[in-house]
């Protein structure tokens, strides 16, 4: 996982900062729900300061922005987690060479309703209620109430990271209630006094109460310093070397003056 790390953030820092030569057209980009907001907020940018450039986002899962981009329907990939072995031995029998850039950082924040007193788990609790060991929400600091387990569906990249961090390989426990982005878990959480579910750093709002895992907060600064024990980086997949607008928007993406600084306003953390 570290190499996968490094090479991502290796190839993000071999790209010219400088903004390249203009071409007029259109890009597409799919995948991560995750990665939707800092994508969204940098192409409107983008597009403010390039108006012959029509940007073209939308969600559905990492898992499904991985397919796109191997199955030609994508210029750019939108991921929360690393390409997989067999995913890329996919796409290079398809003649497509993914092309790996770190684009932000983030962690994984567990959330329950604002009326929730508990404050802390840990990841070892985390595990027990994602698997239907933990049951009710006084065997954990809280009401004596059913937990009811809110989760990503299995598409998902924050799902992937989840199911590696928390889970431990494991599967979430069936009575789970499945949702398809991370808004949509933000939303069940905040309408059920009962709820558990996790996001990204960068959906957290006033209608959620983020607990603490293993006693550390989900923050920037933890993201960075690694204290946070779910973290990781954010992805964009090209299909080869990008060329023309796409090369530009990625460059715009890890400039850290222009894309970087929109990543800290959409509630995510920049590479720098």
């Amino acid at each position: 996982m570290i190499f996968k790390r490094c090479l991502g953030l290796a190839l993000m820092f071999s790209v010219s900062l400088a903004v390249g030569q203009v071409w007029a057209g259109s890009i597409v980009i799919k995948g991560s729900t995750t990665v939707l907001p800092v994508a969204q907020k940098v192409a409107e940018a983008y597009m403010k300061l390039k108006p012959e450039v029509s940007i073209s986002i939308s969600g559905g899962g990492s898992g499904n922005g991985v397919k796109a981009i191997i199955d030609g329907t994508t210029d750019i990939a939108n991921s929360s987690r690393f390409m997989k072995d067999a995913e890329i031995k996919l796409a290079m029998s398809n003649n497509v060479y993914p092309v790996p850039f770190a684009v932000a950082y983030d962690c994984i924040i567990p959330v329950v309703h604002p009326s929730n007193p508990a404050d802390n788990l840990t990841i070892a609790q985390l595990k027990a209620i994602y698997k239907g060991d933990i049951t009710n929400w006084k065997e954990v600091g809280g009401p004596d109430l059913k937990i009811v387990v809110v989760s990503r569906d299995t598409s998902s990249g924050t799902y992937e990271v989840w199911e590696e961090k928390v889970l431990n390989k494991e599967r979430v426990y069936p009575g789970a209630l499945l949702q398809a982005s991370n808004g949509a878990v933000a939303q069940a959480v905040s309408n059920n006094k009962n709820a558990i579910g996790y996001i990204g750093l960068g959906y957290l709002n006033n209608n959620l109460k983020a607990l603490m895992v293993n006693g550390v907060k989900g923050s920037e600064e933890t993201t960075l310093n690694g204290l946070f024990p779910i973290s990781r980086p954010l992805y964009m997949f090209t299909n080869n070397w990008p060329k023309g607008e796409v090369n530009d928007f990625i460059n715009y993406m890890l400039h850290p003056q222009k894309g970087q600084k929109l990543v800290r306003e959409a509630g995510f953390v920049p590479l720098y």
